[in-house]
This record gives C-alpha cells, structure tokens and sequence, in this order.
C-alpha cells in the first residue's frame, strides 16, 4: 500500500506554520510498514485541492489529507471532497452529540456554525473528534482509502492513534513484521562526537537502522528495530539501547517524548530534594522551563533574575571586589550565585548561570557564547565553564539546557567534567 500525504492550508506555504503534521503521519505510517511516495502542501483553494486529490488518487493506494476543516469560510477541504465524490451531506447524529458534548463541557451554547460541523458526505464513515469539533472522514473507493482530518495537530494525532492506525493494520490484515522506534535523547555532546564513540555501527546495529538529528538541545538517536514477531522486535532494541547506552549513556537523558526538565523533576521530586535557580544571561528561562512541569512547586522554592552586578551582591551576597577582579561572567562568580541563591531560599541545592549572550558584549578574553554554570548544595560548591555559539536566542536555550544537564548529573552522580 503506497500512500500519499496532503497538507492544506495557506499558512504552511506561507512559512506562518511548520507542516508538523506530515512528519507525525509519516513516522506512524512507516512504524506500520507503509511506504510513503509523496507529500505536497495545497493552498486553501477548492479548485486546486481537488486537482491534488485526482493526482493522488491515480498515483497511490491511500491518501491521507490534513487541514481545512474547521467551521470559517477559508476551512474549503469539506466542500473539495464532496464535490471530488459528488457526494450529499447528511447529518451524522453521532458526530452532533460530540459537537454538544463538547460545547457543554467548555460551558458554552454551541452555534448554528459549529452545527453544521456534523454533516458529512454520506459515503463517508466519521472519524470521531475527542479533542475538537471537527470530525475526521473515512472513504474507500474504488479500492482507494482516502482519509481526512483536522489540521490542529493535537486533533490529527488522536485520530490517527485512536482510528486510523488499527483500521489500517485491520486492512492489511496484520503487520509481516514487527517494527520499533525508540529516540534516545542526548544532550552535552556534538553529532560527530556520538557517532565516533559508539564506533563500528554495522557491528553495534546489524540489521536496526540508527539517524542523528541534531537540534539546539542536543541530539536525538532515533533507533528502529524490526523482528518477525512483536517480542523479537522488542528484545532486539532493548539489546541494542544498552550497547548504545554502554558507550554515551552519561549523554542520554531521556527517551521518546521526555523533556530535561521532566527528568530533572522527577529526580528531584523521588529523592525530595528542593532547587531554587539564580539567573543572569537566560533570563528567567531556566525557572520557566521548570515551572512548565505539573508539581513544580514540590521541588521549585523560587527563581532570581539578578541581570546587573548591583542585583548579584544585593540579592545574592556576590562579593563587589570578586565582581570587579574577575568580573560578572566567571567561575568564581557563578560559584557564589548558586551558594548566594541556595542560602537566601534554604534549598537543598541552588543553580546558577552568568554569561554574554551576544551579539555583542565579547571580547577576546571573554567572547560572545562564553557561560559559566554554578551548583551548589551542602558537600560542594563548584561551576563549570561552556563556549557556545553567537546567536542571542540561541545561546539562552542552550544555556538553559546546559544548566538542566549539570543538575541532572549533580542528581546522578555523573561527572560535569564531559
């Protein structure tokens, strides 16, 4: 079964919107052994989303179609694929009942637009919306399978998890072989550095196949394994993460979809330990990210941003003669931010990062990217220094990320030192 992925709507060819979508469908079309043979992005244009659907529809076996099916006069996909079938819309009680549901739930009166949501083409099956109110729609024709579904991400992803998925292994009648992914997020080392450490990968893989993909964070190892049958796929990629975690595991923080500060959270919360966070170059950045995790407040005592040399002695008992010897961005001064601020909050450890984030305020001694990270509790007391890159924004993410690393390692006993 080849399938063929469309993507409507202006704002992913106008750049306003990053096509998440078609990477979501393609990862969970291929984890089922389906090949993907093309994707496009349609503008909102009835005429031209229909000349797409013709395209796919002599070209593939399933086409799975996003976007452009909400209740506004620019929401066209609804009328493409029934003018595409020259279909009637009926009214399905069944996606009504979701609609009111939903409009219950958020205590509002639904409206005659939203109504009108509830009407399909009647030779197509609805795919039920938990999480909006547009409903998906399901057609086979001609033996083609055309699929469509709502453009909001957190909509599509449910319908293809929940409906699309198992009728499509349903329709297959069961998978030949049974394939994992897993992605084993690392953070703290380069992409050439990974892949030199783990050495010879046709030794280290056999047949599982291994990407790098790196980003501002790090870099994701996305780990896919095939078996004849589901407890071989299983046993072969735990096999294969421990080998990869025998080489780089001090790297890897987390898997799948885990964030740092999930994990940071967790290792604080299981060992009840309490973290309050000085910081000067990131802004607030690293406190936000912690404060992003449901339960922070068991943990997070509170955040400083102490950005001048006036708010470092003032608030964190920086000593003003180490501010002028060795200047704001040091090691000695990231040492007593995080003594500073773990003293005024009580915590069990205090954080603290100081740097030039650009893109100007370098020089040649201490150049854009230059950060030095503080940790503190109550047997050591030490900071860490790290050179990034010029990009303002950047340089604030990977600090912020860098900071998390160092506490997560403090957690686990990991050396800072690589």
């Amino acid at each position: 079964m080849k399938a063929y992925l469309i993507s409507i709507g202006d704002e992913l060819l106008i750049g306003q919107t990053t096509n998440t979508n078609a990477a979501f469908i393609g990862s969970k079309l291929t984890e089922i052994q389906l090949k993907i043979g093309r994707t496009s992005v349609i503008a909102d244009d009835v005429d031209e989303v229909k000349k797409e659907f013709q395209i796919a529809y002599n070209t593939s076996d399933l086409i799975i179609v996003t976007g452009g099916l909400g209740p506004t006069h620019d929401d066209i996909t609804l009328k493409a694929v029934v003018d595409f079938f020259d279909a009637e819309l009926v009214l399905n009680e069944e996606v009504l009942a979701d609609v009111e549901a939903l409009f219950k739930k958020r205590g509002r009166e639904i409206t005659e637009l939203n109504r009108k949501q509830a009407y399909i083409p009647k030779n197509a099956e609805p795919i039920r919306n938990s999480r909006g109110t547009a409903p998906g729609l399901y057609i086979e024709k001609d033996g083609k399978t055309f699929v469509v579904m709502p453009g909001v991400p957190y909509e599509m992803q449910g319908m293809m998890e929940k409906f699309v998925i198992p009728r499509l292994v349903e329709k297959m009648g069961g998978l030949s072989e049974f394939k994992y992914t897993k992605n084993l997020l690392t953070t703290g080392i380069p992409e050439s550095f990974l892949y030199e450490r783990l050495g010879n990968l046709d030794d280290l893989l056999g047949s599982a196949k291994l990407a790098f993909l790196p980003n501002q964070f790090g870099v994701k190892m996305r780990l896919t394994v095939s078996g004849d049958t589901e407890d071989d796929a299983r046993t072969n990629l735990e096999e294969i993460e421990q080998k990869i975690r025998s080489f780089v595991g001090r790297f890897i923080y987390g898997s799948n979809g885990d964030s740092l500060e999930d994990v940071v959270s967790r290792l604080l919360i299981d060992r009840g330990l309490t973290v309050a966070v000085a910081e000067s170059c990131t802004g607030g950045l690293i406190s936000s990210r912690l404060t992003n995790i449901a339960g922070s407040s068991n943990f997070f005592e509170r955040g400083m941003i102490t950005y001048s040399n006036g708010a470092k002695v003032e608030n964190l008992k920086v000593s003003e003669d180490l501010l002028v010897e060795k200047g704001a961005v040091s090691l000695e001064v990231a040492r007593q931010m995080a003594e500073g601020i773990r003293a005024v909050s009580m915590t069990d450890i205090g954080l603290a990062v100081t740097g030039i984030m650009g893109p100007d305020g370098g020089t040649d001694d201490k150049p854009v990217g230059l950060v030095y990270i503080g940790i503190c509790d109550d047997k050591i007391c030490t900071a860490k220094e790290f050179r990034f890159g010029d990009d303002r924004l950047l340089n604030k993410d990977r600090t912020s990320q860098a900071a998390l690393d160092m506490l997560r390692r403090h957690l686990l006993g990991i050396s800072y030192d690589e």
